[in-house]
């Protein structure tokens, strides 16, 4: 397609408003991007940037490499993988061997096998570890496309978000299984549960931040100063967990 100098354009700034507005209708929103450091002096006359539409997820995502996101979100999808490989090789192994003896059962408080071979441990009929599998990429994916500096759409940080919820109120119903019906505490489970949580917060956190929730400013002014919380949000918890664990399980006396 063929362009026309933007020096042309310059001219329609010194020109009355029909004639400037028509001559930028004419050339289109991309003689701005040519020659960015001239700016029209017709201040009745707006810019392509004054007139574009302002939504914050897309101005981010196009705008900013979201270094620390996708740090995290790298780091703890790794983290949550490697849980639920070695939760479904454990699973496989003991479908292989039933006297198998999986590697993180060191005492009977301290096991996954209980955690395995209970019907809560398939409770879609396959082992609650491959939705670990299927799941943890996504999340990997995200983070590398962010910290690279990909762009997603509003609804796919909501999706994140709601997905995230799940899995997070879905790890609250293991881990009340884990202690209150099985009465133990499985290695690697405590491993994606230490994953699930502050994906859950800070997700939601940078989404009610960024505006994906809402454009309100006070909602958004809320989400930035509980993202800079989210580290003591995550560790209370932790503690919260370990807390329940210790008043059902006294696993303090197992040290």
């Amino acid at each position: 397609m063929r362009v026309r100098p933007a020096g042309k354009l310059l001219v329609a700034c010194h020109e009355d408003i029909h004639s400037c507005s028509k001559r930028f209708l004419q050339y289109g929103t991309s003689v701005t991007r040519l020659c960015p450091i001239y700016t029209c002096h017709n201040s009745r006359v707006m810019t392509n940037s004054e007139t574009e539409p302002r939504n914050n997820v897309k101005t981010i995502a196009a705008n900013e490499r979201l270094i620390g996101l996708g740090v995290f979100l790298i780091i703890a999808s790794a983290i949550g993988l490697l849980a639920a490989f070695e939760l479904t090789y454990e699973k496989i192994q003991v479908l292989i061997d039933p006297e198998h003896s999986a590697s993180c059962d060191f005492t009977l408080l301290v096991q996954c096998g209980a955690n395995m071979n209970s019907p809560q441990g398939s409770i879609f009929g396959f082992p609650n570890s491959l939705l670990g599998l299927i799941g943890w990429p996504v999340v990997m994916a995200t983070g590398v496309g962010s910290l690279a500096g990909a762009r997603f759409a509003r609804w796919w940080w909501i999706a994140f978000n709601v997905a995230a919820a799940g899995a997070l109120g879905f790890a609250i119903w293991l881990i009340s299984i884990s202690v209150f019906t099985l009465g133990t505490l499985c290695p690697w489970c405590m491993v994606t549960w230490t994953a699930v949580i502050p994906v859950f917060w800070v997700s939601t956190f940078w989404n009610l931040k960024h505006g994906v929730w809402s454009n309100n400013e006070t909602v958004r002014d809320i989400g930035s100063r509980l993202l800079s919380w989210s580290p003591t949000v995550v560790i209370a918890s932790y503690l919260a967990v370990a807390v329940i664990a210790q008043v059902r399980l006294d696993w303090l006396s197992y040290l």
